[in-house]
């Protein structure tokens, strides 16, 4: 299989990325675990604040960062003001609320946002999370194969990075049951393993997976080296550049997957929890908020952020990873063949 970089896919990646070709890259749309606790603060739905929060976490750990991740919902429209161009921008397609029927959840297109519109605001990819695991009912499977394919056959369209993410979810056998945006403790390696192959053909368009621990990362230990072969299948399975996902996830911890996850050929990563969330503990202490941090998310980050540049592969480098090819189009073709001769 051959991933073909067209020249919008080529300059998303190259402003996503820092010169070297490795993602640092930041997540601010989170929506259900700021939202919850602005609406516990203020006894019901607030968006003022809800949006301030995002404007602080930009303001704060963009310089960090080589792109962000925002949503239509709050970012975007309040943080816009103070998002700095020269960043990367990825803008969040999927709606944070979804239809749980026990054997699945369905994904859906946040009302009134596209590819198309996401494109023509300015945006660098396109990102899109759908649950999944491998034993949801056929209806649910069937759905989030064709939003997922739909997505990718739209970015493919307007020549836009398709950035993927994938989490596990509990169905109603487990015992484990929760609706947040956590980790299963209880998640099992081969339903996130199998979930990714499910996704990594061709025909889905996925240009970069941003994916979980294939084991829970709570209390993760480094030097594991059936920890390091699951990684190591992930980074298989996905066959094109992939970064890691946080989950909540705490600092120490997350550190800790890098570790696996670079050995396995990762880009980077694309995480906010793990770097913001003990800071965000503070609200409404805007005050305190701002101090954690200074003083705690952004010497996080650098952390992060040397031990990408020392690890982690550059994305052009999966050329030869796993396979596959990354096929670099000639910027001109598309003048020569399907633009019309511009002489």
């Amino acid at each position: 299989m051959t991933i073909q970089l067209t020249p919008g896919k080529q300059l998303g990646f190259r402003r996503m990325s820092d010169a070297a070709g490795r993602f640092k890259m930041t997540a601010v749309d989170q929506r259900p675990p700021i939202k919850s606790a602005v609406e516990a603060h203020r006894g019901g739905p607030h968006w003022e604040d809800v949006a301030r929060v995002k404007t602080e976490l930009l303001r704060a750990l963009q310089s960090s960062s080589t792109a962000m991740l925002m949503d239509p919902h709050y970012a975007i429209p309040h943080g816009w003001h103070v998002f700095d161009p020269r960043k990367g921008l990825i803008v969040t397609l999927e709606d944070s609320l979804f239809r749980d029927t026990g054997q699945g959840r369905f994904s859906a297109e946040i009302d009134d946002w596209s590819v198309g519109k996401i494109k023509r605001m300015g945006s660098d990819a396109v990102k899109v999370l759908a649950w999944y695991r491998p034993d949801i009912s056929d209806e649910v499977r069937a759905a989030q194969h064709d939003f997922v394919k739909r997505t990718g056959e739209a970015c493919a369209r307007f020549d836009i990075p398709f950035l993927f993410e994938l989490l596990v979810h509990p169905v109603e056998s487990d015992a484990e049951q929760t609706s947040e945006y956590t980790e299963m403790a209880t998640k099992h390696a081969d339903h996130v393993l199998q979930s990714v192959e499910a996704f990594a053909g061709a025909d889905y368009g996925v240009d970069v997976f941003k994916l979980e621990s294939p084991v829970p990362a709570k209390g993760i230990t480094g030097g594991d080296a059936q920890v390091q072969a699951l990684f190591d299948d992930m980074g298989r399975l996905a066959a094109r550049p992939w970064v890691m996902l946080s989950a909540g996830a705490g600092k120490p911890d997350f550190k800790t997957v890098l570790e696996y996850a670079y050995a396995a050929g990762a880009s980077g990563y694309l995480a906010g929890r793990a770097i913001w969330l003990d800071a965000f503990q503070s609200y409404p202490d805007w005050d305190a908020m701002q101090a954690g941090l200074a003083r705690d998310s952004v010497p996080y980050m650098a952390d992060l952020n040397a031990l990408t540049d020392a690890k982690a592969t550059p994305w052009h480098a999966h050329a030869c990873y796993g396979g596959t090819g990354l096929d670099f189009i000639d910027p001109t073709a598309g003048f020569r063949q399907g633009y019309g001769d511009i002489r």
